[in-house]
């Protein structure tokens, strides 16, 4: 049965694994190379986890952790799917097992659950054209934005 709890300081080693999950290239591309989990412009998305206005649900199935949903704040203009200081970004990865069986979907509500609980009023991402998961993310109140760097922005209203 899954269950969900808060994404906490301690999972910070788990949450660099579902970050480089997350980073989702087409088939027949493997993962990209962990060392990319270093750059700037990635690391932002979960170094020091648990900052005030972070907000994240682990996914659990007979006590093991199978993914994360993760919700982050950022500065305007920084990350890739940055609108405004107020919409904070969501990242989202469910290990390769746990996929195609509906898990991905209650992991996300229950990730958009808890930024409406925390306060956020929309939450945006970006998501390769390609990831079949854009139809999980319409089905949830994504709406496609624009085009960033080749990557749909979308954007869900939470509140």
């Amino acid at each position: 049965m899954l269950r969900f709890r808060t994404l906490e300081r301690e999972d910070q080693a788990r949450l660099w694994d579902w970050l480089h999950i997350a980073l989702w290239d087409p088939p027949p591309a493997p993962l990209r190379p962990r060392e990319l989990l270093q750059s700037p412009h990635v690391r932002i998305y979960a170094e020091t986890w648990g900052q005030p206005g972070d907000v994240g649900v682990v996914a659990h199935i007979e006590g093991n952790g199978i993914g994360a949903c993760w919700i982050r704040a950022l500065p305007q203009g920084v990350g890739m799917a940055s609108i405004d200081a107020r919409t904070p970004q969501l990242g989202i990865a469910l290990e390769a097992p746990y996929r195609h069986r509906g898990f991905g979907k209650e992991l996300l509500l229950a990730g958009l659950q808890a930024a409406s609980a925390a306060g956020y009023k929309n939450v945006s991402l970006t998501v390769h054209p390609l990831n079949p998961a854009i139809r999980m993310y319409e089905g949830c109140g994504f709406v496609k934005r624009e085009i960033r760097n080749s990557y749909h922005l979308m954007v869900a209203h939470v509140a």
